[in-house]
């Protein structure tokens, strides 16, 4: 309904105002039936509290569904990480040997000059790398049992061993 034909003025609304009157309750009545408003009666917009709980009933089982994945998937990125970082820190340890003809007595001296090592052309790593994804400083041993060095995190227990994400993650494997 268009409003452009109040603005003339229809027979049935002439009187002594001139019609004012009865144009604006006409016009009150078509605005009402636009927003769905009975006459003398009113409509509040919003949702009960029905649909509300619903929603968050909804919200819940996907939460409870998709949560336990995306944790377990962090946790096997953060593996991924320790191994990417071992490799990283074993290359340092390397160039630490080509520079100056022994391996590191520990990780530090990659990041500060020992003091004691002529050739020292470092720092070869950022003091960040020498701690795992899991906030742990790595094991360093040189000689190692499986190599010239061994570099071991412990995976996120914290513990020797372990199996999934808990497994130690070792520079040797």
């Amino acid at each position: 309904v268009s409003m452009t034909w109040l603005d003339k003025e229809p027979r049935c609304c002439r009187g002594r105002d001139g019609g004012q009157e009865k144009k604006m309750n006409l016009r009150l009545k078509l605005v009402n039936r636009r927003n769905g408003l009975a006459q003398g009666g009113s409509r509040q917009g919003g949702f009960t509290l029905v649909e509300l709980l619903l929603v968050l009933v909804i919200l819940a089982l996907i939460a409870g569904l998709v949560l336990p994945s995306i944790i377990g998937q962090a946790e096997s990125a953060k593996a991924k990480s320790a191994s990417s970082s071992i490799s990283r820190l074993s290359m340092a340890v390397e160039t630490f040997y080509l520079d100056t003809g022994n391996t590191p007595e520990r990780l530090q001296d990659l990041v500060e000059n020992p003091g004691d090592v002529s050739g020292w052309n470092g720092p070869y790593v950022k003091a960040t790398l020498l701690k795992d994804p899991w906030g742990r400083a790595f094991q360093f041993e040189s000689p190692g049992q499986h190599g010239d060095f061994d570099i071991v995190s412990f995976g996120k227990d914290g513990q020797q061993g372990g199996e999934g994400n808990d497994k130690d993650v070792t520079s040797w494997q």
